[in-house]
Parts: C-alpha cells; sequence; structure tokens
C-alpha cells in the first residue's frame, strides 16, 4: 500500500459530513479547512451569515465541500433546528465540534453576574446542548460517529482574570468524559482538545504586554499557536480509524504550557 493510501486510511474523511459550531471563528475556521481538506463535507454553523459565506468560499478554494446553517448558540431550538436541517440537507452527520466561545476578563471582585451568565451558557451550556442533540441523533443513527469539544489549557489550571472562563472550561471537560461514557455503547466517541494560547477575537483584548510575557515565559516552544496547528489533533481524535479506541480524552495542544511548573 502506498503512503498516500494509507495516511487516507487512518485520516480520510471522504463521505463524511462534519458540523462545526463556530466555524465562523478564527480557531473553527481552521477546522473547517483541516476538515475539508482531509475529505469531510463541512457545514460550517455559526451566527454571521457573511462570515459563513467566507468559509464556505474557502473551501471552494482549496476543492473541498461546504455548506453554511445559521446557529444561535444561546437557543437551544437554534441548535435542534441546526441538527434536523444538516441531516436533511446532508443526508448525515458523522461529526460535530463544538467550537464556539466566549471569554470576558475582570479582577474577581468586578466580575459582573451578567458576564458570568453569558461565559457559562455559552462556553458549558451549548456545549451540553451541542452534545445532547446531535448524540441523541448519533446514537440512533448507529454509523459510529464522534463529538469534538474544545476545552482549553485552562481547563487545568487556573488563569487570573477569566474566572468564569476557566470554571466553563474545566466543566467542559468533565462534561466531555461523562458524556463519552453515556455515549460509547451506541458507538459515539466523545473527545475534548485543551488548546493552549492562540490569538483569536475573544482574548486579544486581555493579551496586553505583561500578560503575553508571562504567557510566553511558561510556554517552554516561546511563542503563541497557529490556529492550523490545531489540525492535526483534531483529526487524530475524530477519525473513524486513527482515533477509533480514543474516547473521553482531553488532548493538549499548547506547546508544553501545562508540562511547566514553578
Amino acid at each position: 500500500m502506498a503512503a498516500s493510501d494509507y495516511l487516507n486510511s487512518l485520516f480520510g474523511f471522504s463521505g463524511q459530513v462534519a458540523v462545526v459550531i463556530g466555524g465562523t471563528g478564527v480557531l473553527g475556521g481552521a477546522l473547517c479547512r483541516g476538515l475539508g481538506q482531509a475529505g469531510a463535507e463541512v457545514v460550517v454553523a455559526g451566527r454571521s451569515a457573511e462570515r459563513g459565506q467566507q468559509r464556505v468560499d474557502e473551501l471552494a478554494q482549496l476543492g473541498a465541500k461546504g455548506r453554511f446553517l445559521p446557529v444561535d448558540i444561546s437557543q437551544r431550538q437554534s441548535i435542534e433546528q441546526l441538527a434536523a436541517a444538516a441531516r436533511e440537507q446532508c443526508g448525515r452527520v458523522d461529526i460535530v465540534v463544538n467550537g464556539a466561545g466566549v471569554n470576558a476578563a475582570s479582577d474577581y471582585f468586578d466580575v459582573s453576574d451578567e458576564d458570568w451568565d453569558h461565559v457559562i451558557d455559552s462556553n458549558l451550556k451549548a456545549v451540553h446542548w451541542g452534545c445532547q442533540i446531535f448524540g441523541k441523533q448519533m446514537a440512533e443513527s448507529g454509523e459510529g460517529s464522534s463529538i469534538l469539544n474544545i476545552a482549553s489549557v485552562t481547563s487545568h489550571l487556573p488563569l487570573s482574570r477569566v474566572f468564569a472562563y476557566s470554571a466553563s472550561k474545566a466543566a467542559v471537560i468533565n462534561l466531555t468524559q461523562n458524556v463519552a461514557r453515556e455515549l460509547a455503547p451506541s458507538g459515539v466517541r466523545v473527545n475534548a482538545i485543551s488548546p493552549g494560547f492562540f490569538p483569536a477575537e475573544q482574548n486579544r483584548k486581555i493579551l496586553t504586554e505583561e500578560r503575553t510575557a508571562s504567557i510566553l515565559r511558561q510556554t517552554p516552544m516561546h511563542r503563541f499557536g497557529e490556529p492550523e496547528e490545531l489540525i492535526g489533533a483534531t483529526l487524530l481524535l475524530l477519525s473513524k480509524s486513527a482515533g477509533s479506541f480514543i474516547t473521553g480524552a482531553a488532548y493538549y495542544v499548547d506547546g508544553g504550557f501545562t508540562a511547566m511548573r514553578f
């Protein structure tokens, strides 16, 4: 077997449909491109139709198939409608990436109830809805599907000034493990990736010069991550072949950040 054929047998996604919730964002967009180039038909799900179409156009330029479907992760009904539309329009859903998220930075005594609820609802409740709604659909299909949740290095190491974010991402790991256990008998795998520091819209405003220097001091590779550097771990965890015995896992992609201790 040729090397290319062997790698394709491990990491090829031809014939599969991947729904990327948060695909209109920076990191979600990279995952859309990675899955599309690996052969999946990608459903880019998000609130902005304009950015969603940009992602679909990017996929087309790469020779990949994609479409945009709207979703508002603050509304359970919207995620239910997304699941139904994806199944109706694509015929099946093999992969779901729960990749939408928000952040709010402040000193602890200044954390407002409004910010706390918004972060917890967006980063945890919406992931729960995505797992529950799509997971039920996947379990009933019996086709061996996979869910990937986006956690964070702050799931494991509390980070100052992002209290709700850290709490929500820690809960995502627990939820991932619980749902993985629940869905394993149905052939549905559930995993998470824990990215380190990948500057994007939601965290650029908190990356002051002092904070950036502190982060880089604790990152052995002494740099931030690039969005495309999440693709390899994503393809492994979502692959029906290469990742077939991986469920309930949380993979670090952090340049060594969580390996450091002072």
